[in-house]
């Protein structure tokens, strides 16, 4: 009767397992020198919200709270050397899935920001438009189509 249990709390425990797989979730983090620059651009063009901010870290997550974006003073002595150097502006893009990307284009374009791609459809199945924030990161504004045959 002992083996019975055991292999029953055995199968219990794996069945348990397999239906809880490790969470995960990814922030991505951009050291900068331009935390108010990043901050303005973010909430009052793309309608970001702030989650946490001191004097040196801004945390901030997109509107939905589906995901957020980190941002960190370079230099600051309360982190180590892997978190200290300033992103260089290059190298670097953010994707942000819309449901109505014209409408997302129209708001952006008529708050004067400047469109570095202008809205257009791809054979791959993306319509999108991209700018460009304080950081010199490249951000691609999309809404997923069915691709062209």
């Amino acid at each position: 009767m002992k083996t019975i249990s055991i292999i029953a709390f055995s199968l219990m425990i794996g069945l348990a397992n397999a239906q809880t797989p490790n969470k995960m979730k990814m922030n991505a983090g951009i050291i900068t020198e331009k935390l108010q620059e990043t901050k303005e651009f973010y909430t009052s063009i793309l309608g970001f919200g702030v989650s946490f901010e001191n004097e040196f870290y801004l945390l901030m997550h997109t509107p939905d709270e589906s995901a957020e974006i980190s941002f960190l003073l370079p230099n600051h002595p309360s982190q180590k050397p892997v978190f200290q150097t300033s992103f260089n502006g290059k190298g670097v893009y953010l994707t942000i899935e819309v449901d109505n990307v014209d409408k997302v284009y129209e708001q952006i374009k008529n708050k004067g920001v400047a469109i570095e791609v202008e809205i257009r459809d791809e054979p791959w199945g993306d319509r999108h438009f991209a700018v460009i924030d304080p950081n010199g990161i490249g951000i691609d504004i999309v809404t997923y189509t069915i691709p062209e045959n």
